[in-house]
């Protein structure tokens, strides 16, 4: 099939690419369903037609996300410094506990013993939208906006990557997993709905329960990336004169926030590293990076590709 003059030698580098990365995963963490599901439908949508091809290459960022995300399955953050788990409990506790009859518990701990189903409905809800959320509005802005599209997505992938960073930096247990294991480290931990088990039993689905086995690692609680995506969200839904979405996206965002603690998948503390993760993304995103020459020659490098 011939490839637009925009993209020469696009069908070999993308053969090369799709065979690179079957094999790195295959050595690295073993070949799985969704491995060859990203392959097909990037090659079905590449060769399927231009409008398609310039889709899925605008899209290959949050597919590079996907990628690295995964690959953190091969090298787990506990193998490179040691996991905190009782420090940041008893620091949750100091700085937000509550007071009860029982005793000052975290946070987590307080709606562990005082959930109620309708709460248990709508965290489950805001959850479980992490990331279609996202990935809905990227595909807003680009039928719509596709420049600030690439702002979004690099930001994105930017804030992603600095979280990844800290996540080696400073392996952490989530609320869950103390709850569950006590201050004792068990590497072999798997994955836990902890709080959004209820969620699955309200809807009689196991939803999160599936979705959790699959955790690339259970030590990255810290920062919660969960409640970084929707100031990302938020943030460029304002740029892009969103009036009426950013009520949803406001919404959503303290959604999200509220739900990483109640389930018991984040600590306040996570939480607020979270949310200055994101903001320091967006500042160095937007004040460094699209101040620079090359940085903005690669954009409209991108751009040509992409765009109409």
């Amino acid at each position: 099939m011939l490839l637009t003059r925009n993209l020469p030698g696009g069908a070999a580098a993308l053969a090369a690419a799709s065979v690179g990365y079957l094999l790195v995963m295959f050595f690295l963490t073993g070949l799985r369903p969704e491995h060859w599901a990203i392959i097909l439908i990037f090659n079905i949508l590449f060769y399927a037609g231009k409008g398609t091809r310039k889709f899925i290459l605008g899209f290959a960022i949050f597919i590079v996300f996907a990628m690295l995300y995964d690959l953190m399955r091969a090298f787990p953050n506990y193998l490179y410094q040691t996991v905190d788990i009782s420090p940041l409990y008893y620091l949750e506790k100091q700085l937000f506990g509550i007071e009860t009859q029982s005793g000052r518990l975290t946070p987590n701990e307080f709606f562990a013993a005082n959930h109620h189903a309708l709460a248990d409905l709508l965290s489950g809800f805001f959850y479980i939208n992490w990331m279609p959320v996202p990935l809905g509005f990227a595909v807003y802005l680009y039928f719509t906006n596709r420049r600030l599209f690439l702002h979004f997505s690099l930001t994105f992938l930017l804030v992603n990557l600095l979280g990844f960073t800290i996540y080696y930096i400073h392996p952490a247990a989530p609320p869950w997993y103390v709850g569950e294991h006590g201050f004792v480290l068990n590497l072999h931990t798997p994955g836990s709905a902890a709080g959004l088990a209820r969620f699955d039993k309200l809807i009689h689905l196991n939803v999160f329960g599936s979705i959790y086995t699959k955790n690339s690692n259970v030590f990255a609680a810290i920062p919660s990336l969960h409640c970084a995506y929707p100031v990302i969200v938020l943030y460029y839904g304002i740029k892009a004169g969103c009036k009426r979405a950013k009520w949803f996206f406001w919404l959503f965002m303290i959604g999200i926030w509220f739900s990483a603690i109640y389930s018991g998948h984040h600590y306040t503390i996570d939480v607020i590293l979270g949310i200055l993760c994101a903001m320091t993304g967006i500042f160095f995103y937007e004040v460094v990076l699209r101040k620079q020459q090359r940085y903005k020659y690669f954009i409209d490098r991108y751009l040509r590709i992409i765009d109409r």
